[in-house]
């Protein structure tokens, strides 16, 4: 959430952000509701100072007549007082409505765009596997070898259901010790986050109530969450930090549940697309200064390009345009991992910063070297997901005889080499 006096004194900024991201905010009508909500205010801070006036004069009157005045004015007084604190209460949740709408200024090196078509490539590692053969879908491949079962996976957990199996289960495993191996040293702190997670959570970090749709609502109202972040940085939800603590860095780890309700008809094959996965992920939370929000924004993206280097997957880094932003990112890059079936590029990872507009909706600060009371800046990216990132790995890696080489980073823990059907 922006700060209100950041918007009535940048309303063209705030404005034009919004439009770079295709976002319909009216800012007027917050701007005029503002308003009367500062003029109530005024009025009801009036009153309330009136009232406390009225308290020492009760005590100092000289006669009964005279208390019996203020005690009348103050019986009307009071009432008046009541009704614009009702008012007040309705223009409140109006406003607060309004508030978490307006979306947060993109970085002037967003670029302009429709869609996720916009996007644009700032660099590429890896050399693209030429294969003498047509290669295989991973959704073929983690048949050939039995390790996945699409059909039984539908049959118990509906569309986009899944079993992983065999070589299919235990690179998954292979994978989840390998990323916790390489963050071991580089100063997180790894968590284990709930999945399910009160509203409080998913609207301070904005997924409510602009993706409601892609959530799954418990009958107590809870959701279930589709990234670690949201636990993660519910963690110090209206609590004040040590400046020396920071930046604090997490790994965070959690299931993950998404309806992808607005991707009916894409990627209904295989296990790139599913409703149920696990994700590790990066979360952060530092000073309130832009230079590092970025410093820390390039190192975590970074973090995520060593794993697939690692890996051997090829991937190039894009930078989102606006379009492409969610309601609070000032600045994204996507980290999509070459896929030989479908000849393009595939996401495999997710890096963003935010500066305060998540933690001055949860109300995590920090008291600077003055005592002035700032929110920190945030930031995340996926560490790794599973099994998403099985595609890539068995696609990149097929052999002409059928067989998948294991990457040499997953060796030791897989305790083979290649993998090899028995049929």
């Amino acid at each position: 959430m922006l700060d209100i006096k950041f918007i009535r004194e940048n309303k063209d900024i705030v404005a034009a952000g919004a439009k770079k991201k295709h976002i319909e905010i009216n800012l007027d009508a917050l701007i005029a509701l503002d308003d009367k909500r500062r003029e109530l205010q005024a009025k009801i801070d009036e009153k309330r100072a009136e009232q406390n006036a009225a308290s020492d004069a009760i005590t100092s009157a000289k006669d009964t007549g005279e208390k019996q005045k203020i005690i009348a004015r103050m019986q009307e007084v009071k009432e008046t007082l009541r009704l614009e604190e009702e008012s007040m209460q309705g223009i409140l949740k109006e406003w607060r409505s309004l508030m978490v709408q307006v979306p947060n200024v993109p970085d002037v090196s967003v670029p302009e765009g429709d869609s996720d078509a916009d996007n644009k490539e700032i660099r590429s590692w890896g050399e693209k596997p030429m294969f003498a053969f047509e290669p295989k879908s991973h959704t073929e491949l983690l048949l050939m070898h039995d390790m996945a079962d699409y059909e039984r996976g539908a049959k118990v957990a509906g569309f986009r259901g899944y079993f992983l199996k065999n070589d299919g289960a235990r690179m998954v495993w292979a994978l989840e010790r390998f990323v916790q191996d390489r963050f071991a040293d580089k100063g997180f702190t790894p968590m284990i986050v709930p999945s399910l997670v009160r509203r409080e959570s998913f609207v301070g970090t904005g997924y409510l109530p602009q993706s409601e749709e892609d959530l799954y609502k418990t009958q107590d109202g809870d959701y279930l969450a589709g990234t670690a972040e949201v636990a993660t940085m519910g963690y110090y939800m209206d609590e004040v930090l040590e400046k020396n603590d920071l930046p604090l860095k997490f790994f965070s780890f959690s299931p993950c549940f998404r309806r992808e309700a607005g991707s009916h008809g894409k990627d209904t094959k295989g296990i790139f697309r599913i409703h149920e996965f696990q994700k590790f992920e990066q979360v952060l939370l530092c000073e309130a200064k832009h230079e590092e929000s970025v410093r820390l924004h390039e190192e975590i993206t970074e973090n995520a390009e060593k794993l697939l280097q690692e890996l051997q997957l090829p991937y190039h880094v894009v930078i989102n345009c606006g379009a492409d932003l969610g309601l609070g990112q000032v600045k994204k890059y996507d980290i999509e991992a070459w896929m030989p079936s479908e000849k393009k590029y595939r996401e495999t990872h997710s890096s963003s910063y935010f500066h305060d507009f998540q933690t001055r909706r949860l109300n995590i600060r920090y008291r600077d070297e003055d005592g002035t009371l700032r929110y920190v800046h945030s930031l995340n990216n996926t560490a790794l997901a599973t099994p998403r990132i099985l595609t890539q790995i068995v696609e990149n890696n097929q052999q002409a005889d059928g067989s998948i080489t294991i990457p040499e980073a997953l060796r030791g823990y897989m305790g083979k080499n290649e993998i090899r059907t028995s049929r």
